[in-house]
């Protein structure tokens, strides 16, 4: 008989790449979806024979599988076939090859390599999103927005996820296999692969570099003198390419917006619908006995008491899969965090925690969702330390973490709470009670007391319990201020009995500390500002000031009060000068107004977006006005980012959206 001989294999590009949804990656691989079928045509140089039985091996490290086909009508010298991989394929790169029996004789040709990725599209993949809009948000959309500052002042930054940018696919692959457990055990880490659990999770531990030489170095204090300052990034590319041309060496340095921003781009590149989450008012709870400790002298200062903390506000992300590990009821949005925090089973990666399963209070499931729970449900419990031997216990908050938990909508840019997945309302009778089951899971038997995790302890004598105040206070921000004014406050203190009482009130940030202060009825306001130059000097790079007013009565609780402000930056004006077509050059302009008598120099202004500039601009910015020159490269909407940096601002950020219309 006739050897099979193959010419020509026509992988039938654009046709796949259409009905599986990877037209946008900028690569010239064949990038399939499991679970979907593709074309593949075999121009041959021989004569197909009626006993040739064709059969499609696809392989990847170790493992080879058989691809169900199906011979379309064709040619004498041309076979056509729809292939069908399995909608729980490992995903990866593969190598596909056609095996041909003829008689006792087995041939076997190569045809070529494919990268295999998941699937939302797919009704019997795990990670199958119903609804389509959905899917164009949170596996299409390569960019998006993360927000961040306090709960009363929440803003939105602009973040490149670039998920389809040059290389992306390439690099998030890597992760895969530079992953710890690739190295210890290939083989077994490939056959994992097939779990959007397993691979969610390894990447929440890769995207940081505390273990495995991961993706990006955390830094939260102190000079970036050695790396890039955590708010001057503004998007994922240049930090994954960084990564990957320096031989896989931690890029310097990234904050938790960062992690989350770097894994959504990873997670959407091989196909796992996901988003990013914003927790306002974020505990982490190091002992995990669902109670967070701060300790105040009686100036107001925070004392480095307890290894507990809580962030003005914490990003995560959240990833969409069924859990066969713990049923259906727990299917849907999976918390992961690649923020270094906590190890867990040794390796400092957390997640995929069910959504389901925080609001519920089954912290016994897997992963991580004790930490996840705390973070959202933890109580506050404030001390006012008077010595070593004394200290009085002023505030407990039930209410204060897990505030406006937040992302973006589908379609657009505004912010959508999902407090509501992640717990019932504050203070109702089914709060409380997921609290209490909470705390029995943990082993906790009252507030502030673990039993299965010892906490350092620290004597105190004579340590009051808590007092209901007979005052109740407010600081009162009159307006929000910009980098270079005053800013203007009062303190209102309100008496909430019918005595006469003198409080002694010291502000801290403000460097005032007051007098003493009489109180009758109703209340009594102190106006107060704080000026530029008083703060100028010890302005952070995140633009935050602590106002804390600590209330001391003769005979009566003290009362605590608080306020965070974050310093607006100045805005930029960014117009674009034209009609915005792809492949067509169109001029950006962008306007920058200094608000300080002082001077700003070195500055240094950087772009970016996917679809619109394939690498960061950076132009030496030294008038007030700067014009640049873009060529889109993809149609649809498209997200242009601007920031400036100079002496005085760390980080001056902007962005436009753009509707980019399709080649003439």
């Amino acid at each position: 008989s006739q050897t099979l001989k193959i010419g020509k294999v026509n992988w039938q590009s654009k046709l796949n790449k259409a009905e599986h949804h990877t037209s946008d990656y900028n690569s010239s691989e064949v990038i399939l979806r499991r679970g979907q079928p593709f074309s593949i045509s075999l121009n041959l140089k021989t004569t197909v024979q009626s006993w040739d039985n064709i059969t499609f091996i696809a392989s990847t490290g170790n493992l080879s599988m058989a691809l169900i086909s199906y011979p379309e009508p064709s040619e004498p010298r041309c076979l056509n076939f729809t292939i069908l991989s399995p909608a729980d394929a490992v995903i990866g790169r593969y190598k596909l090859k056609l095996q041909v029996l003829a008689g006792n004789r087995v041939f076997s040709k190569a045809l070529g390599e494919f990268v295999l990725l998941f699937n939302p599209w797919c009704p019997d993949d795990d990670v199958y999103m119903a609804k389509e809009k959905e899917r164009q948000e949170y596996v299409l959309n390569d960019s998006g927005i993360i927000f961040q500052g306090l709960e009363k002042d929440i803003q939105p930054e602009a973040w490149n996820y670039g998920q389809f940018e040059e290389d992306i696919l390439d690099i998030s692959l890597a992760i895969l296999d530079r992953s710890l457990n690739h190295r210890e055990d290939p083989a077994v880490d490939v056959s994992k692969r097939n779990s959007p659990v397993y691979v969610s999770r390894v990447i929440s531990a890769m995207v940081n570099s505390n273990d495995e030489k991961g993706v990006v170095e955390g830094k939260w204090s102190g000079k970036f003198r050695s790396g890039t300052n955590p708010l001057r990034w503004s998007g994922s590319v240049s930090i994954l390419r960084k990564w990957y041309r320096a031989r896989y060496r931690p890029v310097r340095y990234g904050q938790c917006w960062v992690f989350a921003g770097v894994t959504c781009t990873v997670l959407r590149c091989l196909g796992i619908p996901t988003r990013v989450i914003t927790n306002f008012n974020s505990a982490h709870d190091k002992n995990l006995n669902l109670s967070i400790d701060k300790y105040i002298d009686m100036s107001g200062n925070t004392l480095d008491l307890t290894e507990d903390s809580v962030w003005n506000f914490h990003v995560w992300n959240e990833s969409w899969f069924i859990r066969r590990d713990l049923g259906s009821f727990y299917d849907g949005w999976q918390v992961l965090d690649a923020t270094p925090q906590e190890k867990s089973k040794g390796i400092y990666q957390c997640g995929p925690a069910s959504t389901r399963a925080i609001k519920e209070g089954d912290v016994n499931l897997d992963y991580d969702s004790p930490f996840v729970f705390a973070a959202v449900n933890a109580d506050c419990v404030t001390w006012i330390r008077y010595s070593k031997k004394r200290k009085e216990r002023i505030y407990s908050d039930t209410r204060k973490i897990g505030k406006f938990i937040s992302t973006k909508a589908v379609g657009s840019n505004s912010r959508v709470d999902v407090t509501d997945n992640y717990k019932y309302p504050e203070g109702s009778s089914k709060e409380r009670q997921v609290y209490k089951k909470a705390l029995k899971l943990l082993g906790v038997r009252r507030p502030g007391k673990r039993t299965k995790i010892s906490r350092p302890r620290r004597r105190f004598s004579r340590a009051r319990s808590a007092q209901t105040p007979t005052i109740s206070g407010k600081l009162i921000l009159e307006e929000s201020p910009v980098i270079g004014q005053d800013i203007p406050l009062t303190l209102t203190l309100r008496n909430l009995i019918s005595d006469f009482k003198t409080i002694k009130v010291k502000l801290k940030a403000s460097e005032r500390e007051g007098n003493s202060v009489s109180i009758s009825l109703p209340e009594e306001q102190i106006s107060f500002k704080i000026s530029y130059s008083q703060y100028k000097n010890h302005l952070m790079d995140d633009r935050k000031i602590l106002v804390t007013a600590v209330c001391q009565i003769k005979r009566g609780a003290s009362l605590l009060v608080e306020k965070d402000i974050v310093l607006q930056d100045p805005f930029l004006i960014i117009k674009v000068l034209g009609p915005t077509v792809v492949h067509k050059p169109v001029d950006v302009e962008v306007t920058f107004t200094n608000p300080l008598s002082d001077e700003v120099t070195h500055c240094v202004l950087r772009a970016e977006g996917s679809g619109l500039l394939k690498e960061q601009l950076r132009i030496q910015y030294v008038n007030t006005c700067v014009q640049f020159e873009i060529i889109p490269y993809r149609s649809g909407t498209r997200q242009l980012q601007v920031d400036l940096v100079c002496t005085h601002f760390s980080n001056i950020k902007g962005f436009v959206m753009l509707d980019v219309a399709p080649a003439q």
